[in-house]
């Protein structure tokens, strides 16, 4: 359907998409209805139709958007000289980047069971490719002696839960900065895996 000319669906939009994220976040998203979207941005509910189809495509769409945007920024990284430096890398990567977006992270792991097989299968493929970053770090790292681990899918797996934990517990103003904590992540994951 045409928006009309003058339309703030530029505004809208993103309004909406906001308020979502904000209250999945928080209420999870079995929860939240459209009607309490759309109040929320402050237009009728059946307007939100204008910008999405139904409230599964709006949690598809964030997922995706997310992960996008965090496989774009991974494969931007400057290369590394070696599969320590690598995971180093990483490790400060991922805490930054997902410090920056705590509501995307959370739904982006705890609403995976509310997609429908078919959204489900994408995102995981989406996952499963920023995973594959991780894992052929500690791929290279076994091969070349450098790391001592037995299974790197497992590895990996562990590794990114550790790391995806800190947007539960971190705090603006707190006792350490995020730069700190990446820091400290990136020592945590390179203790966990050197030979």
């Amino acid at each position: 359907m045409a928006r009309k000319t003058g339309s703030h669906s530029e505004i809208t939009g993103p309004k909406i998409r906001a308020a979502a994220q904000r209250l999945f976040a928080q209420d999870g998203f079995a929860a939240v209805s459209m009607r309490r979207i759309a109040a929320e941005v402050g237009v009728q509910a059946g307007a939100l139709y204008l910008y999405t189809p139904d409230k599964q495509a709006l949690l598809f769409d964030m997922m995706t958007a997310h992960l996008g945007e965090l496989l774009e920024a991974a494969a931007a990284l400057p290369a590394a000289p070696d599969p320590v430096a690598r995971l180093d890398r990483f490790a400060r990567f991922h805490i930054a980047h997902h410090l920056e977006r705590p509501e995307a992270v959370f739904i982006a792991y705890m609403e995976l069971r509310n997609l429908t097989p078919e959204n489900f299968a994408a995102v995981e493929e989406m996952r499963r490719r920023y995973e594959q970053m991780l894992q052929a770090i500690l791929s290279d790292g076994k091969a070349q002696g450098l790391f001592r681990i037995g299974d790197a899918k497992l590895t990996t797996l562990a590794l990114i839960a550790m790391m995806n934990g800190v947007t539960t517990w971190y705090r603006e103003g707190g006792r350490l900065s995020r730069s700190e904590v990446a820091a400290h992540y990136a020592d945590m994951a390179l203790r966990a895996v050197r030979a």
